[in-house]
């Protein structure tokens, strides 16, 4: 019986990712001092769309602040207590920020709603001043974090500054047409659009972190799909007890038990070597355990001969 753990993790994007950590606090600080212009503006101008984008903006500075600190403690390397290291925390990150977000949400579809019974003026050049800044602010902060990439932390704190972006446009559209038409009803239905902005962004995230810390199958990879690469490998007579899981937004872990035909380990050891390349190469699963197996057990009668089925 042969046994491996295969640990190969590439570490070539080090200063990628340190700016990426830089550009995370410089968001940050412009993000909380838009926070405050805007939601004073909001009050003198008596926009509620400009005071639900303030708070989305404060959650985004939340969120901001937490997906920097979850990106620093996620690259801290494994210890004694932590053996798989930081890596999920980035996750747990985005899954409270986007519980944050749906709270948000809620709050503003309530004042909208109340605004909406009672029509109050608005200042619309302030608001179009004020959504103007936040717009080219939100977009340099989603060019510079580069794309929402394969981190789900950071992707959380990007599609953030992305739904600023549009709900600072939406805002200036609203305000122009307040302008002319006078409809005051305009700013709440404005607030309402933004919160659906928010709850969509949010679930998305809220369902790939869930996934991730309930250790379900990575998004995009097909158990059938990895059963059957490997039991494809020259030597290999089935595999079973498979289990695949993420250890963090993009660190992918297979465990399992390959039936091989009884030998040395000296041999086996190219088979070992033949199913990681292939793990590795078409899953992109770069930590393994992997159990060699000489006895055929119940449980192997069934998996290969379901792929095969596939296969045909």
């Amino acid at each position: 019986m042969g046994h491996d753990h295969n640990h190969d993790h590439n570490h070539g994007h080090s200063h990628s990712h340190g700016g990426t950590g830089r550009m995370l606090f410089v968001s940050l600080g412009l993000t909380v001092a838009f926070v405050v212009v805007e939601a004073i503006a909001g009050l003198r101008a008596g926009s509620l769309a400009l005071l639900s984008d303030a708070g989305h903006n404060f959650t985004d500075a939340f969120a901001l602040l937490l997906a920097a600190i979850g990106f620093y403690i996620q690259s801290r390397p494994a210890d004694q207590t932590k053996t798989y290291g930081y890596q999920r925390t980035g996750v747990l990150v985005a899954f409270v920020n986007a519980l944050t977000l749906i709270v948000l949400a809620l709050v503003l579809f309530w004042e909208s709603y109340q605004r909406l019974l009672h029509p109050q003026p608005v200042a619309e050049m302030t608001m179009i001043i004020v959504a103007g800044i936040g717009l080219l602010m939100n977009l340099a902060i989603v060019w510079g974090l580069g794309g929402h990439g394969h981190d789900l932390n950071i992707r959380a704190a990007w599609i953030h500054m992305l739904g600023d972006a549009a709900s600072s446009a939406g805002i200036i559209a609203g305000a122009v047409a307040i302008r002319y038409t006078g409809w005051l009803s305009i700013d709440p239905i404005l607030s309402i659009l933004i919160g659906f902005g928010i709850v969509w962004s949010a679930w998305d995230i809220i369902r790939d972190s869930l996934n991730i810390l309930l250790e379900g199958l990575p998004k995009g990879l097909s158990l059938t799909d990895v059963t059957s690469a490997m039991c494809c490998q020259p030597g290999v007579i089935d595999v079973h007890d498979l289990h695949i899981w993420s250890l963090g937004s993009d660190a992918h872990a297979l465990s399992c038990h390959v039936l091989i035909d009884d030998m040395p380990p000296s041999e086996s050891e190219s088979i070992l070597r033949r199913i990681n390349g292939v793990l590795c190469d078409r899953f992109a699963i770069h930590h393994t355990t992997i159990q060699f197996e000489h006895t055929k057990c119940a449980l192997a009668d069934v998996s290969c001969s379901v792929v095969k089925q596939h296969q045909h």
